[in-house]
């Protein structure tokens, strides 16, 4: 595994995106702990989990608190792992999601977020969307007092544009570590905010990182045909290679910038497995550039304006790649 940094910490270059394992068409118990136990093994050392990530009717913090089960049962070293979560986000009955980024409500959210995951203090709490409610440097104000209190160790700032992480900077300085935006083969429009992370020397991690990528064998009967479109390029050099395409999508997110730590979803070990792997797959100048001139540079569907992850049917099909990873 290689590692990159995100505020100073050490972390393996491929997190793990663990809201499969908990909302709507989640695993079992037994299958979504074997799963964060199988990241881990392979060197995973980053968790991004949130206290929305639970399924309609159920409780909050479902997500957190499955990630601190399965690492209080970890046979080895947790002392390395960082767990990410996120506030400022809930669901409703019907599956659908809100948004309630108020201070007050995020300072409740993350008081709660520690209890559930355990420790001193939260490794990396993100605000998770920005509230058009309320006022933007209102919530970052909340972040700034619970880095003040102890409360988190450091903030990080989800779908966002770069206006709102130059404010953001502003009012953090360095303890602000991290941007969570979508970004992928199919999803390009967050390139300037992840250039601008790369400038600040902040960790850009990218949800649904492997949009656009077909589902390999892993995910399914193998020799099946598969289907051609403009992510093509990344069907080829997984056969030249011979990896799985989102090891591809997942190696070339990473030549983007020495900043980028993408969280790929996984609801299988055998998934996180060959995602984790993607971290020792290093792309040639000219297969980057072939996959960077594949699709569009400015493809639709960034969530810099806080438009997606909306419904539970575009979360069960993204899982922050394809599902069931």
């Amino acid at each position: 595994m290689r590692y990159r940094t995100v505020g100073g910490l050490r972390v393996g270059a491929v997190g793990l995106g663990a809201m499969p394992l908990s909302i709507e068409g989640r695993p079992d118990e037994r299958q979504a702990v074997a799963t964060v136990h199988a990241a881990l093994d392979a060197g995973v050392t980053l968790i991004d989990t949130a206290d929305s990530y639970y399924a309609p009717g159920g409780e909050p913090g479902a997500g957190e608190l499955l990630v601190a089960r399965a690492l209080a049962s970890y046979g080895g070293n947790t002392d390395a792992v960082l767990v990410a979560t996120k506030g400022g986000r809930g669901r409703t009955d019907d599956g659908g999601w809100t948004v309630d980024a108020a201070p007050e409500r995020l300072r409740r959210a993350a008081h709660a977020s520690l209890a559930r995951i355990g420790g001193a203090a939260i490794g990396l709490y993100q605000l998770h969307k920005p509230d058009p409610a309320v006022p933007f440097a209102e919530s970052v104000g909340a972040l700034r007092e619970l880095l003040d209190e102890g409360t988190i160790r450091f903030a990080g700032i989800s779908n966002v544009d770069a206006d709102r992480i130059g404010l953001a900077r502003e009012m953090l300085g360095d303890r602000l570590v991290s941007v969570q935006n979508r970004f992928s083969p199919a999803v390009r429009e967050g390139e300037a905010e992840l250039r601008l992370c790369a400038e600040l020397g902040m960790a850009y991690l990218p949800w649904s990182p492997l949009g656009g990528i077909s589902r390999s064998a892993l995910d399914g009967p193998a020799g099946g045909p598969q289907a051609p479109g403009p992510y093509e390029a990344f069907h080829r050099v997984a056969r030249a290679r011979g990896v799985s395409p989102q090891q591809v999508a997942l190696a070339w997110l990473l030549a983007q910038s020495p900043t980028v730590v993408p969280i790929p979803g996984a609801s299988r070990p055998e998934s996180i497995r060959d995602s984790a792997a993607a971290a020792g797959l290093v792309l040639g100048a000219e297969e980057v550039a072939e996959l960077d001139a594949s699709g569009s540079r400015g493809a639709a569907g960034s969530d810099a304006t806080g438009t997606g992850q909306d419904t539970a049917g575009s979360l069960a099909a993204t899982g922050q790649g394809t599902m069931p990873r």
